[in-house]
């Protein structure tokens, strides 16, 4: 039974700690400490808890039969607080002052007995050295995978499923994933929406895969064009684009909570951080096999033909948050191979392993020493520290030319124990690298370490059975990434989690057969957008329809597009495309935009570790702006940019002033509008008609109406004949209401 914590009042604690004293006098205080552990409170222990609290029974969660189990504490944490034992609970539960926690439960200890465990604990609880590691219940060892367990759909063998003919007049359709959603549709009773327009289409594609809107040019051209493959040749177009490297290689940054810099109130900048950004904008557009896209951030270095990429991805394992300055070190270390662990368990397999980092997984088939088997894989990798070779290891091309990577110790791997309640002061057994149970639980082969090698293999084990045939996770993980980033959720809306309380797949059979499609493409990404974007379930209108919005108001069944709002990166790019200033220049590192004074001082140090680039530099696309983790672009963090501490799988959407008030006040969308206002002006000199006309054309990616015209044109005039602006202030402002148009950051 679990009890709950109760604090003693100080009055009170006092009183009964001067009855203690009048009765034992403390006359044990010049007795050494574990000498007085051995003869006063082992004898305690052992006749009195241990029936309740040892080996055969751990109720609470709680052992108190080794100084490991003993200082690991139960579910409701430590029991002992060495030196304090005013804020230890066991000298709370034999106190018997709190009427809810009265332990041992049918009689009382007795004072001399409970003045024993006080003096104890005043003196800092010694025990011995060499007491025994505890195994047991609290380390997974008596965990069962249940048949019900194994028979959950995302452990299942991904099997191809033959994709459904439609009955009666219906023909079938000749894309598989229209095969899958219309017999959902069917089996619904829904009619899907009939196809958006040429127009909606290329702005939704363009957004898509290049982050950008279509340029009048490119939707001239579209839309002129007759021919049957006009889309199929968009399509390519895009997905050949660099530009897609930088969207797409920012869903990945999101996943692995990439940033430039350590958190915490220091938040110092990790070196070379750039070039990880860099090499997943590279990896997207080379369309790199996701099997050696895997490989390459686990294990690069150990990869027999490693070249300058795969050394950088293993910036992977450092682009985390990390406590320059902790409190407690071994603590911290195991904090930061717990991102990790986390990381790779979300991002690979969908699964929130480190639930597992301090008991069995509550929810999911995951016993704790599964959690310490795969942690044991990376465990020898060296700690990360702000510089030096440890992290800053040398291009095989180049000896700077340095990157952010990964090393390991020369010597032996380290030794990985199960941490009794996640505690590094408490190891329990010791496990070596291996597989989660669920997942056929297979303690690998491990070779031994080559003379004169620089890593231990063990990533490189953990990398190949991540993108093992037998491991059925990652192709349902990352099919469901990118038929949500395409349609704004997954087939699984919990993308991260695929576990038994993730959210069921809307489509199963549709999941399994892009799982099946993609490793049989090569695990390569781009043949599995073009078939996204060549259905029809993509191709459709995102205009209401009363019936389905009754019967499926979610858009469960996609009998539609959902419109969705952009994103921060894009609406920031937008306007710098609108105004004329975006700077295509790629790669290189990051840049440093302006940050009024007013965000700046809440730094702890002002301004610290923000730069200023050139105005040209400013312009570049937002991936390239110096992610610092204490320290957001207001306007991306204002439109929902991804926290960077932590894996982030979904981005949210909200509507909150601050967007308007940024949108409308803000220095840079004022900037923007005038710089905006001065393209028009070349464009169009003298012609406040085609000037509004070419700004309402950018802004919404399409052929502006008369009415449209003619309202701008009305607003241009009473700024000028009743606020008295001047022709050019009247167009910025004019401009500056262009670029706040919802229609600009909506997408349909």
């Amino acid at each position: 039974m679990t009890l709950p914590v109760r604090t003693f009042h100080r009055i009170g604690w006092r009183c009964l700690l001067l009855a203690f004293a009048a009765c034992r006098g403390f006359a044990q205080s010049a007795t050494d400490g574990v000498d007085f552990f051995e003869r006063r409170i082992r004898p305690v222990l052992v006749e009195h808890c241990q029936s309740c609290h040892g080996a055969d029974k751990q109720k609470g969660g709680l052992r108190l039969d080794s100084a490991a189990a003993i200082r690991a504490g139960g579910e409701n944490g430590v029991v002992i607080v060495p030196g304090h034992p005013e804020s230890s609970r066991l000298l709370l539960a034999v106190g018997r002052t709190d009427a809810d926690l009265k332990m041992p439960p049918k009689k009382a200890l007795g004072e001399r007995l409970v003045a024993d465990l006080a003096e104890w604990v005043k003196r800092g609880a010694a025990m011995p050295a060499d007491a025994p590691v505890v195994a047991g219940a609290a380390a997974g060892a008596e965990f069962t995978v249940s048949e019900k367990d194994r028979a959950h759909w995302s452990f299942q063998p991904i099997l191809r499923p033959v994709p459904p003919v439609r009955s009666g007049t219906h023909s079938s359709p000749a894309n598989p994933i229209d095969a899958f959603v219309l017999a959902r549709l069917d089996a619904k009773g829904l009619e899907p929406n009939p196809p958006a327009t040429k127009r909606e289409l290329l702005r939704r594609a363009t957004y898509d895969l290049t982050g950008l809107p279509p340029s009048p040019a490119e939707a001239a051209a579209f839309l002129a064009d007759d021919s049957p493959l006009a889309w199929e040749r968009v399509v390519d177009r895009l997905l050949a684009s660099p530009r897609y490297g930088e969207k797409w290689g920012r869903h990945w940054l999101d996943l692995v909570r990439f940033a430039e810099s350590n958190s915490y109130e220091q938040d110092a900048a990790k070196p070379h951080a750039w070039r990880f950004r860099d090499y997943v904008i590279r990896a997207f557009n080379a369309d790199k096999p996701y099997d050696r896209f895997v490989r390459e951030q686990l294990a690069g270095d150990e990869l027999p033909d490693a070249d300058d990429d795969a050394v950088i991805a293993t910036g992977f394992h450092r682009v985390g948050i990390w406590d320059g300055d902790p409190a407690d070190k071994e603590l911290a270390r195991y904090d930061n191979l717990d991102d990790l662990v986390a990381t790779i368990g979300q991002v690979f397999l969908g699964l929130t392993v480190d639930c597992a980092r301090c008991h069995n997984h509550k929810i999911d088939p995951i016993p704790q020493r599964d959690y310490y088997r795969l942690l044991a894989f990376v465990h020898n990798t060296t700690p990360y520290e702000n510089a030096g070779a440890a992290v800053e290891v040398p291009l095989p091309s180049n000896p700077a030319e340095k990157a952010l990577a990964i090393t390991e110790p020369p010597g032996a791997p380290a030794i990985t124990r199960v941490l009794l309640r996640g505690n590094p002061t408490t190891p329990g057994e010791r496990v070596e690298p291996g597989f989660p149970k669920i997942l056929g639980g297979e303690t690998p082969t491990i070779p031994p370490i080559p003379a004169g090698a620089k890593s231990s293999g063990r990533r490189t084990l953990l990398a190949d059975w991540i993108v093992s045939k037998a491991n059925p996770l990652p192709a349902r993980v990352l099919a469901n990434r990118i038929w949500q980033y395409h349609f704004g959720r997954g087939l699984v809306r919990s993308p991260n989690n695929l576990g038994l309380q993730g959210d069921a797949p809307t489509h199963p059979e549709l999941l399994d057969w892009l799982a099946a499609e993609l490793v049989a493409q090569g695990w390569r990404m781009k043949p599995i957008h073009r078939l996204i974007l060549l259905s029809d379930a993509y191709r459709r209108s995102s205009h209401a329809n009363a019936g389905a919005l009754a019967r499926d108001p979610a858009n469960d069944s996609f009998w539609r597009f959902d419109m969705r709002r952009l994103s921060a990166e894009e609406i920031r790019d937008t306007i710098l495309s609108v105004s004329g200033t975006l700077n295509p220049r790629m790669s290189g590192p990051g840049i440093f935009v302006e940050i009024p004074k007013e965000v700046l001082a809440g730094q702890s140090v002002p301004g610290n570790g923000w730069g200023s680039s050139p105005p040209a530099e400013q312009s570049r696309r937002s991936i390239y702006i110096h992610a610092k983790r204490s320290l957001l672009t207001p306007i991306l963090e204002s439109f929902d940019v991804a926290e960077t501490d932590r894996s982030t799988a979904v981005r949210f959407v909200t509507v909150q002033p601050t967007q308007a008030l940024g949108m409308l006040n803000g220095k840079f969308l004022n900037q923007q509008a005038a710089l905006f206002a001065a393209r028009l002006r070349r464009e169009s000199p003298d012609d406040p008609r085609a000037q509004v006309r070419g700004a309402l054309r950018l802004v919404a990616s399409r052929e502006p109406t008369s009415a449209e015209i003619e309202r701008g044109l009305r607003l241009v005039g009473s700024l000028q004949t009743e606020d008295h602006a001047s022709p050019e202030l009247a167009l910025e402002r004019f401009c500056l209401m262009a670029l706040n148009m919802n229609e600009m950051v909506f997408l349909d």
